[in-house]
């Protein structure tokens, strides 16, 4: 290490060193120039006077007072690679105040020179020393970054300030890998116009045709403050291309300087799902939240740990973290001790099935608001397993909501889903059962029992996109159930963000529903990451159809019949009026299904079907002894 600081400190002396050597060189050489160009280029007239001695005489207090002032105005201090305007403005400066030391000593040692040698000195040093810096920068930058031939065709759509932004970077960086052949952007005011010596040649309409005639084989997206929908119709354009697919990373990076290569990523498919994210009232949710002892079911798995997240940071009197899972729980102990050192926090293995557990634990830490996330999620799985579905998530649910009925806890939220809508498997049927247990409970209890409900969550354990990515890393192939699948599609951040703005709005008794936006073609996203990862669909990775699974629909319902909506002060936020149903015999049929020998699965299938009305038991199962 002490090696190579040695080594790089020698070489910066030895650049320096060569700096000042061609200073002084350009110092005289711009002294002769300015007289040369005084008397019209002409050295015979110029050796007819004392002009030429009287340079001579002064030449070496000149050379040594421009050079100090060269230091004192740090110009052996910038990276050459890196010069600018600010290097350019001091470059100037320093020349004037050369010249204006000129005058002073000439005057003191009664020198006589033209009158206009002083600006013609000025500005002839001004244009030798920066264009000495200029040169030098642009040979450094071509010996550090690959030849233009060997750098990717690229496209730039957006010819703002951000597209200046990163063109400047392309053009300039040591690492960059990109040649920028043409810019599109859809003020026509800017068409046929230059921006860094690249041409704007047109709208997004003419992606297509401008892809091919320039030869583009990357397209970089550098209009940051476009919507979501904006940025999809974009991407729908792009992909007739073939071309690879990067984008600018958010504005809050360009406002604090941090546009760099590194800063342009490949488009994650989540950003261009086409509606914008959902915002909630933070204030709101925080007075819910401070001061409060917050218990989360299930804190270790996907949504569970970013409640405990966003909950942390709104000063909770105290965390409980309860999940069976003790690898995930000790992660996320851990990550939040280190991002909030102040918070109380407790992590808890055990089930929530296990009734004892959840009562003790309960009975000891007096939670104030419950978010009950612990569930089997897994469509496929539960349909070979269905009484693990049934005692983890119907009976689990019911025993953390029958516990914080009788240790007062304030409010209780299940995270329900919309496969609990007119459902097709167990799973579904399972959360259902679920969002009517905290009704039925909500009815008799001073503690406010709310629901929320939402789609898929971009980014869980076992969610779409990460298979997708990893099949596409694979070489493929991506493998989708059926071509006409279509589902709604959230965040994580989002979906907890929905949660505790539910908890804002509770009274008790609700279902709350999420403005999804329009719903997804899996195979569309699909087809949407092969391009976006620079491949052809069917080409280079194949796209498969392996049926539906057992228990899955081609479309997921946000809402049931007669559940109707009413707005919440969240205008992507809803509620869904209850659907009525006998509360009595619903807690008789609890228990019958509870019953419920383990090696009768039809027996529970019926049950559960009688619970649930919208229940559609699958015709194979229905065979099933």
């Amino acid at each position: 290490m002490e090696k190579r600081l040695e080594q790089f400190n020698r070489q910066k002396f030895m650049r320096v060193v060569c700096l000042v050597i061609a200073d002084a060189v350009l110092i005289n050489a711009a002294a002769f120039f300015a007289l040369l160009v005084r008397f019209e280029f002409s050295l015979e007239l110029l050796s007819q006077t004392d002009y030429l001695d009287g340079l001579m005489t002064y030449s070496w207090l000149n050379t040594i007072g421009a050079l100090l002032i060269f230091y004192l105005m740090k110009l052996y201090n910038s990276l050459w690679e890196f010069a600018s305007t600010t290097e350019l403005i001091r470059v100037f400066v320093a020349s004037v105040l050369s010249a204006g030391a000129c005058v002073i000593g000439m005057s003191m040692l009664k020198i006589d020179m033209p009158r206009s040698f002083v600006i013609l000195y000025a500005g002839t040093l001004t244009a030798l020393c920066s264009a000495l810096r200029l040169v030098y920068r642009e040979m450094r930058r071509k010996r550090m970054r690959p030849g233009v031939h060997n750098r990717k065709r690229t496209m730039l759509i957006g010819g703002g300030q951000a597209g200046s932004m990163v063109l400047r970077e392309f053009q300039f960086s040591a690492h960059s890998e990109n040649n920028v052949v043409c810019i599109i952007d859809d003020d026509r005011a800017k068409h046929g116009s230059y921006m860094r010596g690249v041409k704007i040649v047109g709208g997004c309409d003419d992606i297509v045709p401008m892809a091919e005639k320039y030869g583009v084989e990357e397209i970089v997206l550098a209009i940051p403050s476009a919507s979501r929908r904006k940025k999809l119709d974009i991407l729908d354009i792009c992909h007739l291309t073939g071309c690879s697919l990067r984008t600018l990373p958010g504005l809050y990076q360009l406002a604090n300087g941090e546009v760099s290569i590194q800063n342009i990523k490949h488009i994650d498919i989540e950003d261009l799902l086409g509606r914008n994210t959902v915002k909630t009232d933070l204030g709101e949710v925080k007075s819910y939240i401070q001061g409060k002892v917050v218990l989360v079911t299930g804190g270790g798995g996907s949504i569970g740990s970013e409640l405990c997240r966003q909950a942390a940071a709104m000063e909770p009197k105290q965390i409980i973290v309860f999940d069976i899972y003790e690898n995930n729980a000790y992660d996320l102990q851990m990550e939040l001790k280190r991002n909030h050192p102040e918070l109380d926090l407790v992590v808890l293995i055990g089930s929530v099935r296990d009734e004892t557990r959840v009562n003790n634990i309960f009975d000891k830490y007096r939670p104030d608001l419950v978010c009950h996330a612990a569930a089997h999620k897994h469509v496929p799985l539960m349909e070979d397993s269905p009484f693990e579905a049934i005692k983890n998530n119907v009976f689990g649910t019911y025993n953390v909501a029958r516990a914080a009925d009788r240790f007062g806890t304030q409010r209780f939220i299940l995270i329900s889903t919309d496969k609990a809508v007119n459902p097709t498997n167990v799973m579904g049927a399972s959360k259902r059962i679920c969002e009517m247990i905290v009704q039925t409970v909500n009815e008799r209890s001073k503690t406010e029992f709310v629901a929320v409900r939402f789609g898929n969550v971009l980014g869980s354990a076992g969610s779409v996109i990460p298979l997708f990515r990893k099949q596409i890393k694979e070489g493929g192939p991506v493998t989708v159930t059926h071509k006409d699948v279509i589902r709604y599609f959230m965040t994580i951040p989002e979906a907890v963000q929905l949660i505790f703005q539910a908890n804002a709005y509770a009274n008790g008794g609700e279902i709350f529903v999420l403005d999804m936006g329009e719903p997804v073609r899996i195979d569309d996203l699909a087809r949407n990451m092969i391009r976006l990862s620079g491949f052809e669909p069917d080409v280079d990775i194949m796209v498969e159809y392996t049926g539906l699974r057992p228990g899955e629909k081609l479309y997921e319902e946000l809402l049931m019949s007669g559940e109707g909506l009413r707005k919440t002060k969240n205008d992507l936020i809803y509620i869904g009026s209850e659907v009525d149903f006998d509360k009595p015999e619903f807690e008789e049929n609890l228990m019958e299904l509870k019953a419920i020998d383990e090696t009768s699965e039809r027996e529970l299938r019926d049950k559960i079907a009688q619970i649930v009305p919208t229940y559609h038991i699958p015709e194979h199962q229905k065979l099933t002894v």
